[in-house]
């Protein structure tokens, strides 16, 4: 059989490219190298009675027209908003910003009038940016190699989003993908733990200074999400991110999608330079009229179809990729909930105070140093922490009274200097971890009851994201948009033709949107 389309990986943004084919009447055939489908969106119980979202932890970015074209509410998709935005711990006290705008702004007034009435200008700020934002990342970038009058309509659609914007939001724009996270913040705020609440944004699955160019970028990434409605929401998925991926199989198999695991592609069946299908490691072959790629563009060439099959310019750039995020993941299985003594001085309980993100990034220089500290010695002395409580609202993850915890953690390098190896070196890293937190929360250590630990060498050997790297590559200025992955090939449409690239290596990037898998599913029947 010949298949119109296969799509190598079944993450969730393959089996939105999946689901989004087969509503069109194509055959689709998904395959995933590992024995369960999901990607990083992936629910496991790693301790009895215990379960949790094992790589990605929390939903925003999830777009609302995958939700609703791929009826994923049908198949199971429940997302739980959190009353809490945020709190950020540090050795001078702490930070709560509620999920309601005029709360946050009480909360930030006891530390400074100013800095509370300033957060009200940007939040206004970011609302209008997003707007401009959403439509751009719901849409294929011109391809700058490619002419102008090939691409008339994805040309003339990106001159009328940004056109249509206000002159001023437009300059807001350039300063958010330009400036350094730190800079932009400095320009705004004077109070550091509020500094280090938003710069933390800029800081997640980014190994890079927070003074370093286009980290603006990367905060405003993870604020242009929605959830139920609602701008820079952030919430949960009831059973853990593994329902998301699982209401995406669910809902691309009703639509006639053939998905099999354990099944590694290996090889590209090339005919000159066209692609007519794939071969997997087992040596079985399977063709089709396209190829989709979603795994990371330095799997998809260098491992699946070597260099020296590939256009010697493409070749070049995409050798230089960067990819590393600096990454590190651990799930905890708690008897009870911690306690934390700052929140003593809140009169609200622990469970809101601790069912939104939780922070250990008190300040610019803080996460400065974690970042100097992982370049020289491997990773933190004083990593940067977020951690949720998701069983707060979830009951169905823990037993009676128990809870998990999810901690995600920056900055660790993938490869270690001194001949380390994480092999060696993963649980002393993670004990730092742990001791970190439980300087805010005496007592924490003696409440966990399992782990589960992920380094940036097993992030990148389960899902084959190179250099551990959350969003299959840096989001740079010079890896986004129309250069992403590469100059030449930032529409999915790849140098072989046949070939597309639709995970989160293609615009508009990581996290869990689903738009990198929709969009590309757009390129390719527009192209059939």
């Amino acid at each position: 059989m010949v298949y119109d389309a296969i799509i190598i990986g079944a993450g969730h943004n393959g089996l939105t490219c999946a689901g989004y084919l087969a509503q069109k009447g194509k055959s689709v055939l998904v395959l995933e190298r590992r024995d369960v489908v999901g990607g990083a969106a992936l629910t496991s119980e790693f301790s009895p009675g215990f379960k949790n979202s094992e790589f990605s932890y929390v939903v925003s970015l999830l777009d609302p027209s995958v939700i609703k074209d791929l009826e994923l509410a049908k198949y199971g998709l429940q997302i739980k908003q959190r009353d809490g935005a945020s709190m950020t711990f540090g050795s001078h006290g702490c930070l709560w910003l509620p999920s309601k705008l005029e709360k946050s702004y009480e909360q930030i007034a006891r530390h400074s009038k100013k800095d509370a009435d300033n957060y009200l200008k940007l939040d206004e700020i970011l609302e209008g940016v997003c707007k401009i934002f959403r439509p751009l990342a719901r849409n294929a970038p011109f391809d700058v190699g490619a002419s102008l009058f090939s691409q008339i309509g994805n040309a003339v659609n990106t001159g009328w989003i940004l056109g249509n914007a206000e002159p001023e939001m437009r300059t807001h724009v350039a300063e958010l993908i330009t400036k350094s996270v730190g800079n932009y913040l400095d320009q705004w705020f004077e109070t550091d733990i509020l500094k280090g609440t938003l710069a933390y944004s800029g800081s997640v699955g980014n190994f890079v200074s927070p003074n370093h160019p286009s980290t603006a970028y990367v905060l405003l990434h993870h604020v242009f999400g929605q959830v139920n409605g609602k701008t820079g929401a952030w919430g949960h998925a009831h059973g853990g991110m593994g329902s998301i991926t699982q209401a995406l199989a669910k809902s691309a198999q009703a639509s006639g999608v053939t998905i099999k695991t354990d099944a590694e592609v290996a090889g590209a069946l090339l005919n000159e330079n066209k692609i007519d299908g794939v071969r997997l490691a087992t040596g079985e072959e399977y063709r089709s009229k396209v190829v989709i790629a979603n795994c990371h563009p330095n799997i998809l060439f260098g491992n699946i179809i070597k260099y020296d099959e590939l256009p010697e310019d493409f070749c070049r750039r995409i050798k230089g990729y960067r990819s590393e995020s600096g990454s590190f993941r651990i799930n905890l299985a708690l008897s009870d909930l911690p306690k934390f003594p700052q929140l003593k001085a809140f009169d609200v309980s622990s469970e809101i105070l601790l069912n939104g993100s939780n922070n250990i990034a008190p300040s610019i220089p803080y996460i400065e140093k974690a970042y100097q500290d992982a370049l020289e010695f491997g990773w933190s002395k004083e990593p940067v922490i977020e951690f949720c409580i998701p069983s707060l609202i979830d009951d169905s993850l823990a037993p009676t009274g128990a809870h998990v915890m999810s901690l995600f953690c920056q900055h660790f390098r993938r490869y270690l200097p001194n001949s380390m190896s994480w092999a060696d070196e993963k649980d002393r890293a993670a004990d730092l971890i742990i001791d970190t937190v439980e300087k805010y929360s005496p007592g924490f250590q003696k409440l966990i009851v399992g782990k589960q630990i992920n380094s940036p060498l097993d992030i990148e050997e389960k899902l084959n994201m190179v250099g551990g790297d959350i969003f299959h590559g840096a989001l740079h200025l010079d890896q986004l948009y129309s250069m992403r992955p590469v100059a030449g090939a930032g529409n999915y449409r790849m140098p072989i033709s046949g070939l597309y690239l639709g995970g989160s290596g293609a615009h508009p990037g990581g996290g869990v949107s689903g738009l990198p898998g929709k969009n590309c599913a757009n390129a390719v029947l527009q192209d059939m």
